[in-house]
């Protein structure tokens, strides 16, 4: 006894467009492995370069942008000059930092989501307050929009910031900047 329609096989078989997509992926792959072989395995600290941006000065270490092995994370050093913050931003990638010098604290405004017939977000008005030093590490959630303070007024800080780039391959490439950092 068949549980088959016969239509359902009719335009399983019938006509439509014919496409490579399979042909064309594995060449994709072969020359990706190709190509992998001459991306940088080292990178020199002079060969990191600086940027001045919304979210303040950033060193960047790895960025996708850098033609590097690394294909899943982005890493940069955030510099909080004496007294200062970073800019506040939200991205849907958790993140995490290592605390290499200084000491100050995070405020984190975690996100409520739910998802009826289409995403719906909102964030704590107030702020949930992590005190951090040097060794410290800290985790930021899925878009938790954060901001970093230095509470040194003489001393710099610096932190090492790695974000997923899996998330944003995945078609979620939610990053907003939603206050520039002093000067920037």
């Amino acid at each position: 006894m068949a549980f088959l329609d016969p239509r359902e096989k009719e335009r399983a078989h019938g006509s439509a467009p014919e496409v490579n997509f399979y042909s064309e992926a594995l060449k994709a792959s072969e020359q990706f492995r190709k190509d992998y072989d001459g991306k940088i395995g080292v990178v020199k600290w002079n060969e990191m370069p600086l940027e001045r941006s919304p979210n303040g000065l950033i060193k960047h270490i790895i960025n996708e942008r850098m033609d590097t092995k690394e294909m899943c994370l982005d890493i940069y050093m955030q510099f909080l000059a004496p007294g200062k913050a970073s800019g506040k931003h939200r991205h849907v990638s958790e993140e995490v930092h290592y605390v290499v010098e200084g000491s100050g604290y995070d405020l984190h405004w975690d996100v409520k989501f739910d998802c009826h017939d289409t995403m719906e977000f909102e964030w704590e008005t107030t702020p949930k307050k992590f005190e951090w030093a040097a060794g410290d590490f800290i985790y930021i959630p899925p878009y938790c929009a954060h901001q970093h303070f230095n509470s040194d007024p003489n001393n710099e800080a610096r932190i090492i910031v790695v974000n997923s780039r899996i998330v944003k391959a995945m078609g979620f490439d939610w990053f907003e900047q939603l206050e520039n950092a002093e000067g920037f």
